[in-house]
């Protein structure tokens, strides 16, 4: 693994242009150009705030706490992050099926491709960070929101996030290649992930409920809730994990990478030919 990452590294100009190619393409036909990667998850927020903000607002603040004041916030603060994460997940599962005369001509290490993949869709979610820090700045000047050391939340929360889907993506795109039911189950996944992952509500309201105590061990068991709990904390302070919940995100991340990157090593040849 410590071999193929310096050959990665040793790549990363093409990691790059690949990048900027997947951007140009994605966009070259769009009047709004990259505006539209803002628009979606406004959107959605703005949707979600009316059900659970508007028509259930009394149930979504018993268990917001100091969230409830600024829950639009609370809301694009996970959506951004989720769209980060399902964006990339769908587009590296068939990051080599689509790419198959370039993959088999280029003389770069095959990871570049999912991986690349997952770094554009983070282009993305930078893009949106600006408006993400205008709305909190907006809720701060308020008082319904207070800034401080809970920031540095966000560069953990990328991180451990930009871990867990490059795993995901060399796992996915391998075996979608050899198994083209993958990406149609991806598809099934990435729904039940939304709603089983704190994204537009608070881990509080799963840990309070009268679900089985094993249940709430198999949720937190994703290392998408600590992510998102990590995300929540850059503006609200007590959503940051606790040491369990963010080991078991760490770690998990971790395994996953490993897991994908052995996986992606093992497979290559028979992905080769089956390209």
């Amino acid at each position: 693994m410590t071999s193929g990452v310096a050959a990665l590294w040793s790549h990363r100009n093409s990691l790059r242009i690949l990048v900027k190619r997947d951007l140009a393409v994605k966009y070259q036909q769009s009047a709004l150009g990259y505006v539209w990667s803002l628009i979606e998850p406004l959107g959605m927020g703005a949707i979600y705030w009316f059900v659970f903000g508007v028509l259930y607002s009394r149930d979504t603040g018993r268990h917001l706490g100091e969230a409830a004041e600024s829950y639009p916030l609370f809301l694009i603060t996970g959506i951004f992050a989720w769209m980060w994460t399902s964006s990339a997940l769908s587009e590296a599962t068939n990051a080599l099926t689509g790419q198959a005369r370039l993959i088999t001509t280029m003389n770069v290490p095959r990871q570049v491709f999912p991986i690349g993949r997952v770094t554009g869709r983070f282009a993305e979610y930078v893009a949106g960070l600006p408006v993400l820090v205008a709305v909190a700045v907006a809720y701060a000047v308020h008082g319904r929101v207070h800034l401080g050391w809970s920031l540095l939340a966000l560069p953990l929360a990328v991180l451990v996030q930009g871990t867990l889907l490059f795993g995901l993506a060399l796992l996915l795109s391998a075996f979608n290649v050899l198994m083209r039911d993958v990406e149609r189950f991806m598809r099934l996944i990435i729904r039940v992930l939304f709603y089983a992952t704190p994204i537009i509500y608070p881990l509080s309201l799963v840990r309070d409920s009268d679900l089985p105590g094993w249940l709430k061990i198999v949720y937190e068991l994703n290392p998408l809730v600590g992510i998102f709990q990590l995300h929540h904390s850059i503006w609200y302070a007590n959503e940051f994990p606790n040491a369990r919940l963010l080991g078991t995100t760490v770690g998990g991340s971790l395994l996953v990478l490993a897991a994908g990157w052995w996986s992606f090593r093992r497979l290559e040849p028979a992905v080769l030919k089956e390209l």
